[in-house]
């Protein structure tokens, strides 16, 4: 059995390797990839090829958990959803609260120390979310508390204080766990290309929203997911580009009256009436049609300068 220091070397440096091959946590990565980390020159795994605790025999408590890859509309074998305090749980592994998994998440508990989750996004890939900590059990629900950000870890007192931790606590846990396995799904389903002008650059590109997810528990489809560089996403979600349902790319009037320098030219005028440049190859991953309609409407007859776009164009048909 390691020492408590050889254990805590290992988790920082599985992290760091980590950081470093998902562009600090951007970009999911690839099981296989995961048998490629070593530690003090030897070869070792960050999760169970079957099951969803890591609990390596050398270690006093669990390494990692995972959570298994669900297409829209499908059930996953266990449901880590947020509970009432915003805070999410993960399922033990079976009934047995002494199985050697469930012991090797409860000492990780115990010991504040901190864990990998691995998030399925795709048939094989994970967004790893690190480090989270275990903050409770509740056995009468065989499930564990997880906070995602440190700061969740404290005990609230007083119905004030404590609603304002339950608002606190769905917000970390959107920003760090809903937002990035959006994003990684997001970014599978396009290849890593801004759907409008095909830039493959990881950290340049955004999964924007087509409709915003207001909902403060599960992570949104990836039908109502664009992949869009930073330029595009910050237009698009300004009023100045829009989509239509049928996929094609405008640009606001006035914008494209307005004479500037080559990025507005070539950047945003240059591509009004064209068809977007990268999709899904999955059709149950295309932009959905009709969530397209709703930000579309937004678009075409919102209040200001977004009202003076040219609705000619409206379904693709020039009066």
């Amino acid at each position: 059995m390691r020492t408590r220091e050889e254990d805590a070397a290992l988790r920082r440096k599985a992290m760091a390797w980590l950081a470093a091959r998902t562009n600090d946590g951007l970009d999911a990565i690839w099981h296989e990839d995961l048998k490629d980390f070593e530690f003090q020159g030897v070869r070792r795994p960050l999760k169970d090829r079957q099951l969803g605790i890591y609990k390596p025999k050398d270690l006093d408590a669990a390494l990692s958990i995972s959570t298994v890859f669900r297409r829209e509309g499908d059930d996953r074998p266990y449901d880590d959803a947020p509970g009432a305090d915003g805070l999410l749980r993960y399922k033990w592994q079976g009934d047995d609260p002494e199985k050697f998994t469930n012991r090797g998440l409860r000492r990780a508990m115990e010991l504040q120390l901190p864990l990998i989750w691995f998030w399925g996004v795709a048939p094989g890939w994970y967004k790893p979310i690190f480090p989270v900590f275990l903050v409770a059990e509740e056995p009468d629900h065989q499930q564990f508390v997880v906070a995602t950000d440190p700061i969740q870890n404290f005990e609230a007192s007083g119905m004030g204080r404590e609603e304002v931790f339950r608002r606190y606590a769905l917000r970390m846990t959107q920003q760090r766990l809903h937002q990035p396995v959006f994003r990684s799904m997001v970014m599978r389903a396009y290849e890593t290309r801004c759907a409008v002008c095909k830039l493959r650059h990881s950290v340049l590109l955004d999964a924007a929203h087509i409709v915003e997810d207001r909902a403060e528990n599960g992570v949104a489809a990836v039908r109502n997911g664009l992949a869009l560089c930073k330029i595009h996403h910050a237009a698009y979600d300004a009023g100045i580009l829009g989509v239509t349902p049928e996929l094609r790319v405008e640009i606001r009037q006035d914008i494209l009256d307005e004479i500037d320098g080559p990025v507005l030219e070539h950047g945003l005028k240059g591509l009004h009436n064209e068809p977007l440049r990268a999709l899904p190859r999955r059709r149950s991953d295309k932009p959905d049609p009709d969530l397209l309609a709703q930000h579309y409407q937004k678009f075409i007859s919102a209040d200001g300068p977004w009202s003076r776009v040219d609705a000619a164009w409206i379904g693709g048909v020039s009066e």
